[in-house]
């Protein structure tokens, strides 16, 4: 089965903890809707913790200023395209005044971690 990347946009800076307790309910909902086929999901920092390089230069803040900036994202599994869009239509961002964005993923791994 192929894997899609769910990109998640929000307006910036996209602090996870600024969530109400409705609106992170309701992406709680949507991962359980998603189930066995999401693969794994990350909820980012707010773009203002970015660290961008280009070249040989450091920046404090996101590669762009935007409106929107990406505030997490998770990889599913499913038959096609459209089963990946399906899923990602139903993600609480799209009604919460930000978006989504799906892409195949083309390879991967995932490290297991370090023993401490």
């Amino acid at each position: 089965m192929a894997q899609y990347a769910i990109l998640l946009f929000v307006p910036a800076p996209a602090d996870a903890d600024d969530l109400s307790e409705e609106a992170r309910q309701a992406h709680q909902r949507h991962g359980d809707e998603v189930g066995d086929a999401m693969v794994t999901a990350f909820a980012l920092q707010p773009s203002t913790t970015a660290t961008s390089i280009r070249g040989d230069v450091m920046t404090d803040g996101p590669f762009l200023d935007a409106k929107e900036v990406v505030a997490g994202f998770y990889v599913i599994e499913a038959p096609d395209l459209d089963a990946a869009l399906e899923i990602a239509q139903r993600n609480p961002a799209t009604r919460q005044g930000g978006g989504v964005e799906v892409r195949p993923v083309a390879s991967g791994f995932v490290r297991p971690p370090t023993a401490e």
